[in-house]
């Protein structure tokens, strides 16, 4: 079978500087940061996280009785989702159906899952070692993959569904396995991406320990990426969901298109827990392998790239070498930015809310910035576009998402073009 071309028909996103795709990217776009303090943190170490502000499931169709049952990243999910598949007009049944429901599939992963509802649950067994007290939903709601059951309920989405693990790489990876199951004809569509809520205190208390998070004390100036007072990432929250849909399948129906996947590398680091291989040879194979597919031509190309860029040193280090041996002298003409400076890590679903800023700074011609980046670390010398955003015609985008565990994920996307 020839292989199919993938193209972007929808896109959702929940996060702490937008709860819709145009006021998300807009807020990217003109630097504004989501970052802000948290009541519930006020005795920690750690003051503030990239939190969702005043989310309402019910604006996104989820209706009462379903959220007194959920996990907030399962509603996370659901609420882009909604939004994604509005954008889509994919309908799997009933009057005015489009695809064939077992055509449709759902890679949805959360890297922790329902971290609160294990950890509600968890206080109470140790109140009542019995365990009586414990919710009979508590397993339905804690595990990661029920966000994905929920959108394929919801949708009747028939056909593959997985929830990927792989920390902060695991929406990327949703993303680029839908891609290639897309293009090899196991699915018409796929809704694709990922979700998180670990901004809780327990969530806060072991990724501080752990020595992985800012020590800093303004929240407006604490995601620093690539900059030389950064002291480690901050905590976000929230989902983004992309509708990865084959070419022909789109066209056939008359479907809007903002964007084409061209392109997915995946490597793991087989190096360490937590820290990057510092020789980048990993990183930079995940980005050499997207540029391959995608046809990366430096003479023609101009290039975006979302970066992982978590601010912390050994990140950031090691993805400016990786950017380096996967591109060589044109390293220093590609477009980058980390917008984990305004938004905060949002781990699983960091990947699709950055594959969706790449997507847009294709489709509107601009790159977002990386903001406070007002010192340059030395070791970062590639143009990070600090600050301010840039308008410029862009050919090709990639989006980075390295993860605990060595997990490497690089995505490639193009301006759609008939």
């Amino acid at each position: 079978m020839e292989p199919k071309r993938v193209v972007i028909t929808g896109m959702g996103v929940i996060s702490s500087v937008g709860q819709d795709v145009p006021t998300f990217w807009n807020n990217l776009i003109s630097g504004v940061c989501g970052i802000d303090y948290v009541e519930e943190f006020k005795d920690m170490p750690v003051t503030f996280a990239g939190k969702v502000s005043n989310f309402d499931p019910e604006q996104f169709g989820i209706d009462k009785p379903f959220v007194r049952k959920q996990g907030n990243f399962t509603l996370y999910a659901m609420a882009a989702t909604w939004q994604a598949m509005r954008q889509a007009g994919l309908l799997s049944e009933g009057e005015g159906s489009n695809i064939d429901p077992f055509r449709l599939g759902v890679y949805v992963g959360s890297g922790i899952g329902g971290f609160e509802v294990q950890y509600r649950e968890t206080l109470k067994m140790i109140e009542d070692p019995s365990g009586k007290w414990i919710s009979p939903l508590f397993i339905a709601t804690m595990i990661s993959n029920i966000a994905a059951g929920h959108i394929a309920i919801k949708h009747q989405a028939k056909g593959p569904c997985l929830d990927i693990v792989t920390a902060c790489a695991t929406s990327s990876h949703c993303i680029g396995e839908a891609f290639r199951a897309v293009r090899h004809g196991y699915a018409d569509a796929i809704i694709a991406g990922g979700s998180e809520y670990a901004s809780i205190p327990i969530g806060v208390a072991g990724f501080y320990n752990a020595k992985a998070l800012t020590r800093a004390t303004d929240p407006k100036y604490a995601s620093l990426p690539f900059n030389l007072n950064r002291e480690g990432f901050v905590m976000g929250d929230g989902a983004a969901v992309i509708v990865l849909e084959s070419l022909d399948h789109a066209l056939e129906r008359g479907a809007t298109i903002y964007g084409e996947i061209v392109g997915y590398g995946n490597t793991c680091d087989a190096f360490h827990a937590t820290a990057p291989r510092p020789d980048a040879s990993t990183q930079s194979q995940s980005i050499k392998d997207a540029l391959a597919e995608a046809g990366f031509n430096p003479a023609k190309d101009n290039l975006y790239i979302n970066a992982h860029g978590t601010g912390t040193k050994l990140n950031d280090v090691a993805e400016t070498l990786a950017c380096k041996l996967a591109l060589g002298e044109y390293a220093y003409q590609a477009h980058i930015s980390s917008t984990k400076s305004m938004t905060g890590h949002m781990f699983g679903a960091a990947g699709a809310a950055e594959a969706i800023a790449t997507i847009m700074a294709l489709k509107e011609g601009i790159c977002p910035p990386t903001i406070n980046l007002d010192t340059p670390d030395p070791e970062c010398d590639l143009d990070y576009t600090p600050n301010v955003a840039v308008k410029t015609d862009l050919t090709l985008g990639l989006s980075n998402s390295f993860g605990f565990g060595g997990h490497n994920a690089c995505l490639a996307f193009r301006p759609y073009k008939g």
